[in-house]
């Protein structure tokens, strides 16, 4: 199932089931359940899947898709966990993960624009595989953590580079409202066989800047849960991104920064592509 949060034309916050180009408007439906957040806190409802045999409420091009999971309990972003861009950047590969907070306020969902912020023109890209927790995990193992997957969606982990070399805290780098994006809608766990062997694709204006599988990860997706598992009671409703692979803008010659005009699309095997215009802060 692909599972969306979305805004109506009369600024209504919805969830649903995508179904072709529509959406089957599960808020109607589970009254009791009125996001998403709330339906992962719950447990899906059993009878979700047989919505795709309704006829959609929405159609897609009517609303505002928002990113999956607005307001997650916890956003966590994985640092250096391709082994392509531990040797893109020259450091040895890490002992543990590097894991590194986000605020719900600073991304956007599908089709939203990418703010590149005022005090800096150094806003980087960094497509990412986003898993988002269904179950309760803590201490966890990597088998137990992976079944405890809702399921998957695409990140556009934006980095502000000058701030992040502020110091060694990298958290004010990823902080910056509506520099990352996330979306379009959640897969659920049964549509992806295998979270480890799935293609991804970055691309600017339409060239491909980042290609990947996520088989080149450091640390496999259940591996990355159970880590954070020990030290955090994961939620339903926590989204992990998984960490990005070589060709960041960062590295390029010259830095291919983001800037106002431009498009930045994030693909991934199974789930979609997210697509977002840039635009500079107001």
């Amino acid at each position: 199932m692909k599972l969306a949060t979305f805004r109506t034309p009369d600024h209504l916050e919805h969830w649903g089931l995508v179904v072709g180009t529509g959406i089957v408007d599960a808020s109607l439906r589970y009254p009791e359940l009125p996001t998403l957040l709330s339906a992962l806190r719950a447990g899906l409802p059993t009878g979700l899947a047989a919505l795709s045999t309704q006829a959609p409420d929405h159609d897609l091009s009517s609303v505002q898709l928002l990113p999956p999971l607005p307001e997650p309990p916890k956003l966590i972003m994985i640092g250096l966990n391709y082994r392509a861009h531990q040797l893109e950047l020259g450091l040895p590969e890490p002992k543990n993960p590097v894991v590194i907070a986000r605020f719900a306020n600073s991304q956007v969902g599908h089709g939203q624009p990418v703010v590149r912020p005022r005090v800096s023109e150094q806003l980087d890209y960094e497509g990412e595989l986003a898993v988002v927790v269904g179950r309760t995990l803590h201490n966890a193992s990597a088998a137990e953590a992976l079944v405890g997957v809702a399921g998957y969606s695409c990140y556009m982990d934006g980095t502000v580079r000058d701030y992040q070399k502020h110091s060694s805290q990298v958290t004010p780098a990823k902080s910056f409202p509506g520099t990352g994006a996330f979306g379009p809608w959640l897969v659920t766990r049964d549509e992806i066989a295998d979270p480890d062997a799935l293609n991804l694709v970055t691309r600017l204006n339409g060239e491909v800047v980042q290609k990947t599988s996520t088989s080149d990860m450091i640390w496999t997706v259940g591996e990355l849960l159970a880590y954070l598992s020990t030290f955090l009671e994961l939620q339903p409703g926590d989204v992990v991104a998984t960490g990005t692979t070589n060709g960041v803008g960062s590295m390029r010659t010259p830095p291919r920064w983001l800037a106002a005009g431009d498009r930045i699309e994030v693909e991934i095997d199974g789930i979609g592509v997210l697509t977002n215009p840039v635009v500079e802060e107001a």
